[in-house]
């Protein structure tokens, strides 16, 4: 049997606008592009999986339930657009910031692997065949360590580049493309 491909998206930055702690619906503003590509890679049978960390509820700007009322309309609005969320993976904690039982350090918040891990086991994935789109080099780094195939970095972000080194760098969305057709 065949495992199934994922298109991982890091949440703030790639699906959205990074406005910092977005919480509300009035908030989103939806990058260029992004029902375009998860419509494509739908298509093609990849599973759409967000991982997100999410260290605003840990910081206590808002809370889990936000969290959850945010995301249940975002995936309405997937919906919507003809590509469905398969599932949503975030992270709470944050290892100096977090307040309470979320200051933490969590094998889910990235650059670790957890969230993609998590996501591979719940839906039998096929990791080294699936793409990950990241907009800080964290993200690429958990794709990585994960063991998914094409870390694509959108956007600039070049903090380290000297030490993770993304399959490849995007400034739109629609290069993406080209990776869930034919990877190189």
């Amino acid at each position: 049997m065949v495992k199934p491909r994922a298109l991982f998206l890091d949440r703030d930055g790639v699906i959205n606008v990074d406005v910092h702690f977005l919480y509300r619906p009035d908030q989103v503003i939806f990058v260029e592009g992004i029902f375009d590509l998860c419509r494509q890679a739908h298509k093609l049978s990849y599973h759409l999986v967000v991982v997100t960390n999410q260290s605003g509820i840990g910081r206590g700007y808002f809370s889990e339930a936000e969290f959850h009322e945010l995301t249940a309309w975002m995936e309405r609005v997937f919906v919507e657009q003809g590509c469905p969320l398969s599932r949503v993976y975030f992270c709470p904690y944050h290892p100096t910031e977090g307040q309470g039982s979320y200051r933490r350090l969590s094998n889910w918040r990235k650059p670790k692997p957890g969230m993609i891990l998590a996501a591979a086991q719940d839906l039998h994935l096929d990791l080294p065949n699936s793409v990950l789109v990241g907009d800080r080099l964290r993200d690429i780094a958990a794709g990585q360590a994960a063991g998914v195939g094409y870390n694509l970095l959108y956007g600039k972000d070049t903090s380290s580049q000297d030490v993770i080194h993304p399959t490849a760098q995007v400034h739109h969305l629609s290069q993406v493309h080209a990776y869930l057709n034919h990877p190189s």
